[in-house]
């Protein structure tokens, strides 16, 4: 407890603050990948009946091979990545108090401040989410998280989300993951973001950010680089990458809208496929080779490079 206590005092002192001016760049991490000689078992590679390492349960490989989100080593280094690429809030994936994503939540904001990036939470489905989230949000803002997505809001009513809104922290932000601008207007929410890549492109990013800017709600539309969850028993439905074209236009679509941020799917949902973390030419699985007429090594950081360039022609306007 005591540990707890010194670690939420440190994170009010320690986390960046906000900044009104700069419009930022998020993107969704998931710190839930695990390896037996760091964690004890496989987690998440092997999902869908995959044997690690050599069959991952991802259409592409890792550039480093399959890793473990304990370790510090591998954390440090996505922070300089996401750093690197000029993005400057990473939303990690939350799945309620003691899950494995809430166990390395202190590394993942460790690192993240040290790299001065500001920390988000995606707040997933899981069980009791509903009844327990007013405290679990004080519990994250104690942390020194200011930026809350919320994942599946219409699990609850409108009318349900103003009942508990007036209980959650009056200092953070709080987006749904919604194209409809007014349910997140009558649920209280501050914000909007899309999430998925698939239902959402860059052609439908000017109507969301219009509609929720005359209901006076932050627009974050999310772009992505394409998505393929087939090997691991997600959507059968695809969006291909054309070789870096898909991302970028999903990118011009949201800088035409004139968005309040962006955000990115994802970092490293190697599962569905939306990963900008780099990845390995590896025989049997895809890779980004061709992306921007980049091939070999220089293809493994294509999107992280491209991701730069796009990041810094939103923060210049």
């Amino acid at each position: 407890m005591r540990r707890l206590l010194l670690f939420m005092v440190a994170a009010l002192v320690l986390a960046p603050p906000a900044s009104a001016a700069r419009p930022l760049v998020a993107i969704f991490y998931y710190p839930w990948y695990g390896t037996p000689l760091v964690d004890g078992a496989w987690e998440h590679w092997g999902q869908n009946g995959h044997a690690p390492p050599g069959d991952l349960y991802s259409s592409f490989y890792p550039a480093g091979g399959p890793y473990s989100s304990s370790s510090p080593d591998v954390v440090a280094a996505q922070m300089a990545e996401i750093r690197a690429a000029g993005i400057d809030e990473v939303v990690t994936s939350w799945w309620g108090r003691g899950s494995t994503t809430d166990v390395r939540l202190p590394l993942v904001l460790r690192e993240a401040w040290r790299h001065h990036l500001g920390v988000g939470a995606q707040i997933e489905p899981y069980p009791g989410r509903g009844d327990t989230l007013a405290a679990d949000l004080a519990y994250l803002r104690a942390l020194g998280i200011r930026d809350v997505f919320v994942y599946e809001p219409q699990n609850l009513t409108a009318a349900q989300w103003v009942q508990r809104r007036a209980s959650f922290p009056s200092t953070m932000r709080y987006f749904a993951q919604t194209g409809l601008p007014g349910f997140a207007a009558a649920g209280r929410f501050d914000g909007i973001y899309t999430y998925d890549p698939v239902t959402y492109g860059g052609d439908d990013f000017a109507r969301i950010c219009s509609e929720a800017r005359k209901l006076n709600v932050l627009c974050a539309p999310s772009v992505g680089p394409g998505y393929e969850g087939r090997r691991a028993g997600e959507n059968a439905l695809g969006k291909a990458r054309r070789n870096g074209a898909t991302y970028d236009s999903m990118w011009n679509g949201a800088l035409a809208a004139h968005p309040s941020l962006v955000t990115i799917t994802s970092f490293n949902e190697w599962g569905e496929g939306t990963q900008i973390e780099p990845a390995a030419a590896r025989r049997g699985y895809a890779s980004y080779d061709g992306a921007w007429g980049m091939r070999g090594p220089a293809a493994s950081g294509a999107y992280l490079a491209r991701t730069a360039y796009w990041a810094a022609r939103f923060h210049h306007g």
